[in-house]
């Protein structure tokens, strides 16, 4: 029986020949992820369970990347307990700062997320890891505590999506454009409870980094995971990280599919998309004269270093306008390493920004960067929701890191062109 890659990762984890959409499954994880918002329901939920000890301290993963450095007491107090839990049980991937970066790019980095693996983790995001060739949902906490115990999770199969880019990428294009406008085509509806596999040879010219903003974005969509075929680019990026055996997936080329779209790339602008869903996209010609306040370069979607030297390039030699705040945040501390070593840090502090420690506390309006009543920012980072960063009444624009450059010198929302 013909099967998609999604639908040949699930049957492996499940023991099974095969699987079909709809079906009901409980399946094996290599890798249950929680951070300091959700870890510590998860570890309460643990606790009160009366089980002595987690299913594997090796295939647990704790970040505390979303209030860090501590911003509060309360915050400080769920990291805390989360460094307990870990000691307690002796977790082996418990990131602490000097070691914390953000979730998504963190692990991948770490070689901690391979192809072919089930991923869970209780943040939306997960999804990422699909990027690798890898099975990666996000889940409630509950399922985490459960998943602590057991090392499985149940799922309906989800139905799968296949989306094929062919072209050649036009001068300022990147994965984060190619998602916007699927998301802005389809709606942030358009891909609910399925599996978005992302295709085509404009695909395979995509670097990982690239790649990994596409499947993080999935859950824009609706999507239960987003995921790419491992190719060269794949084990390129993760042989050298990885520490454990994997395996390769593909679909087989009469797997059955809910729908299949096709783009051509070459008519793809950079996208921005205005408050308040990620579906509300526009072609950067189509924006006309916004003026912001701030500019956010980083976030699990786009705080790579690719992202960081795609923004130094714009802003080399330039200032930042005097009505615009600009915030740098290198995603992990190898990240800000290897900015600071490329120049690149120095390159954002000429043009007056500031650089942040690796953090995600500016995207969901948390820490380091809140919006005030009726400010603008245009943002790399993923949500543009009601309030997402700061007061209600202020609006988050979401575009590529050049666009987001280029608009925190011009004070207004442009394209590096008009620089």
């Amino acid at each position: 029986m013909s099967q998609t890659i999604t639908e040949k990762i699930l049957a492996a984890h499940a023991d099974q020949d095969t699987v079909v959409p709809g079906q009901l499954i409980n399946v094996r994880i290599d890798l249950a992820l929680a951070n300091d918002i959700t870890a510590p329901i998860a570890i309460d939920l643990f606790e009160n369970s009366g089980v002595g000890s987690v299913f594997d301290a090796g295939k647990i993963a704790l970040v505390p990347d979303h209030f860090v450095p501590n911003k509060d007491i309360r915050s400080a107090i769920q990291v805390q307990i989360m460094r307990t839990f870990a000691k307690k049980h002796d977790i082996k991937h418990f990131f602490e700062l000097g070691e914390m970066g953000i979730e998504h790019v963190l692990l991948p980095e770490q070689g901690l997320v391979l192809p072919g693996d089930v991923v869970i983790g209780a943040d939306s995001h997960t999804c990422t890891y699909g990027a690798l060739g890898a099975f990666a949902t996000g889940v409630g906490s509950t399922d985490i505590a459960a998943a602590m115990i057991t090392g499985e999770v149940w799922f309906k199969v989800p139905e799968s999506i296949k989306f094929i880019y062919e072209g050649q990428l036009g001068k300022w294009v990147t994965g984060k454009d190619l998602i916007l406008f699927t998301i802005g085509d389809i709606g942030v509806d358009g891909a609910t409870y399925r599996a978005m596999e992302f295709a085509g040879g404009a695909i395979d010219d995509l670097p990982m980094s690239d790649r990994m903003t596409m499947a993080n974005m999935a859950i824009e969509a609706g999507a239960k995971s987003g995921i790419f075929t491992p190719d060269k680019a794949t084990r390129d990026y993760v042989q050298p990280r990885a520490t454990r055996s994997f395996e390769c997936y593909a679909s087989d080329p009469d797997a059955a599919y809910a729908e299949v779209r096709t783009y051509d790339v070459s008519d793809i602008e950079p996208q921005v998309a205005f408050p308040y869903l990620p579906e509300n996209t526009k072609d950067i010609s189509d924006v006309g004269t916004i003026p912001i306040d701030q500019a956010v370069i980083g976030s699990c979607t786009n705080g790579r270093i690719e992202d960081l030297r795609l923004a130094a390039s714009v802003l080399n030699g330039r200032k930042v306008d005097g009505n615009v705040r600009l915030i740098i945040v290198p995603a992990t501390p190898t990240i800000y390493r290897q900015a600071m070593n490329e120049g690149l840090l120095e390159t954002f502090l000429s043009a007056k920004g500031i650089i942040s420690p690796p953090t995600c506390g500016p995207c969901l309006g948390g820490f380091m960067g809140i919006l005030g009543p009726g400010e603008r920012a245009v943002s790399t980072t993923n949500r543009n929701f009601v309030g997402r960063m700061g007061d209600p009444s202020s609006e988050v624009y979401l575009a590529n890191p050049a666009v987001a450059a280029a608009s925190a010198v011009l004070g207004r929302i442009g394209s590096p062109d008009e620089l």
